[in-house]
């Protein structure tokens, strides 16, 4: 196995007052791992109801020019996630390093302390600075909702608010360090919900634009209080009481090296947004683009879901990586990549033949559906499952560099491919762009190399996905298509049944799994 990159060796602060060390119990890996995937689904649920449950309830209220002024008003928010400068990720890291040290518990209060006043100081000079734009550049003559009641000031509350809320993000970062992922995301699902039930309130009462983004911010705002003024020093003790003092070289070390963090998850959301944009520029047709938009949701599931599998795989992994669990390591590795791949390789096998009922259905006819758009989008975004894995992992491993090179020389590709292939061949061309970059770059390079970095056997390994991927995916294909051929009727039923009946086969299928010496039996197969 190749030599790891190292973890760093920067200190924290030097402390007025540090604390005892101790250590507090944390629940098994098992339990972990599924605290963290049912609060990562229950995060999914609350997002798709507030992007579309509660649209319907937003145009009961709203005409469709109000709620387009809430959705960008929305959207920008969400871009807030950019202004954390990769703070987080360089404070989960420092907090993974910890662990190896001594007095793991009182450096990892001195640090916080330090990250606490840095994040504080980063937020309020955000905050003036969107307060000294706006008050010079209407939002809403930008963004083209002059006749939108209070927009500007809904603008700016969302913005202030989100900006108020990023202290939280360092909270967050500790509980995913110190094994408590599933709290860090149960107490963002709860702020969620109490936003999504003070939206409905503000709405019913008053039908403000303004109203319901107050209600929006002021959630996320009374999270981040919670977080910091309550929760953390309670859940980690070690936290109370802690003053620290630090230079401005210290403060701009940190934001220097948080940079490689905040380069690649920049370039990540350049090229989770470019492809609409290109497709949008570059393609005459409208209606290419309405199905390119639409088909690409399908690959956004897949995407999604494993990108929300492997967060918590990627917290085990870097406090493996940290304290030098090599062995841990690499079975835990080995077996989350035939994990994302094999979920992965499930769901598209069940896409692929009913997708395009989904589709007639969803649009009514209304738009074409274009079959090799599918399997191009969907077979791709199975064959970069495991690069999912390898990606999240990094973050957490300290490897922003290997980062920023690839994710940058993967948006190069990209974009060239773009040019070459879009005015072409259309939305196929951008599908194939999206493809070639993932499984060139994103898997050819930094998956391989993390594979190689972490695992004895890394070529076998590589092999073993393939096939599984192969063998899982025609199977779930061919078993869709000899279903769908077989059912009778139409429509809306005739797609619930067929649906309902691969997923009852597959589920007998998947039986064996049950078995404890069936499991243990595959796990021995898996190359690590």
């Amino acid at each position: 196995m190749n030599n790891e990159p190292a973890r760093g060796s920067d200190e924290a602060p030097p402390a007025a007052s540090s604390p005892n060390p101790s250590s507090s119990p944390t629940p098994s890996r098992t339990r972990r791992l599924f605290g963290g995937w049912s609060a990562n689904l229950l995060q999914v649920v609350l997002g798709v109801t507030q992007q579309v449950a509660l649209v319907p309830v937003f145009l009961h209220y709203w005409t469709s020019d109000v709620l387009a002024a809430w959705l960008a008003i929305y959207a920008a928010g969400n871009l807030v996630l950019v202004a954390d400068a990769g703070l987080q990720f360089r404070a989960i890291n420092r907090f993974l390093g910890f662990k190896s040290s001594v007095d793991c518990d009182g450096r990892t209060a001195c640090f916080y302390a330090a990250m606490r006043r840095i994040y504080f100081g980063w937020a309020g000079l955000l905050i003036v600075l969107v307060l000294i734009v706006t008050r010079f550049v209407s939002p809403a003559v930008v963004l083209g909702f002059q006749a939108v009641p209070d927009f500007d000031a809904a603008f700016v509350v969302m913005m202030v608010g989100l900006l108020l809320s990023l202290p939280a993000n360092l909270v967050s970062g500790l509980y995913r360090a110190r094994g408590l992922y599933g709290r860090a995301v149960g107490l963002q699902n709860w702020a969620m919900l109490l936003a999504q039930l003070g939206q409905l309130v503000a709405i019913i009462t008053t039908g403000s634009l303004l109203a319901v983004t107050i209600a929006y911010a002021a959630a996320q705002v009374l999270m981040m209080l919670y977080f910091v003024g309550i929760d953390a020093s309670r859940m980690v003790a070690p936290l109370r009481g802690v003053r620290v003092r630090h230079s401005w070289s210290w403060i701009t070390g940190q934001f220097r090296k948080a940079a490689p963090f905040a380069m690649a998850g920049a370039t990540d959301l350049a090229l989770l947004n470019l492809p609409v944009l290109l497709v949008s520029a570059l393609v005459s047709d409208r209606v290419a683009v309405a199905q390119w938009g639409l088909t690409r949701v399908a690959a956004g599931l897949v995407r999604a879901l494993c990108v929300q599998v492997t967060l918590p795989l990627a917290a085990e992994l870097g406090h493996d990586y940290a304290i030098g669990l090599k062995d841990l390591l690499r079975s835990l590795y080995a077996r989350g990549s035939v994990f994302i791949t094999l979920l992965a390789s499930a769901v598209v096998s069940g896409l692929l033949p009913f997708w395009s009922d989904f589709f007639a259905l969803w649009t009514h006819g209304a738009v074409r559906y274009d079959p090799l758009l599918t399997m191009t989008l969907l077979i791709g975004a199975s064959a970069a499952a495991p690069s999912i894995l390898a990606s999240n992992y990094a973050n957490y491993s300290n490897r922003g560099e290997l980062l920023v090179r690839t994710k940058g020389l993967q948006l190069g590709v990209f974009l060239i491919l773009s040019v070459v292939l879009i005015p072409p061949l259309g939305p196929l061309g951008a599908a194939i762009s999206v493809v070639a970059s993932d499984l060139l770059i994103q898997f050819g390079v930094l998956g391989l190399i993390i594979i190689r970095q972490t695992l004895e056997r890394p070529l076998r390994h590589v092999v073993f996905l393939a096939a599984l991927m192969v063998c899982v995916t025609l199977a779930g294909w061919a078993l869709g298509t000899i279903i769908r051929s077989m059912t009778p009727g139409a429509g809306l039923m005739r797609f619930v049944s067929e649906c309902a009946l691969w997923l009852i086969v597959v589920a007998v299928a998947a039986t064996p799994l049950v078995n404890p010496g069936f499991r243990a039996q595959l796990d021995a197969r898996i190359p690590k």
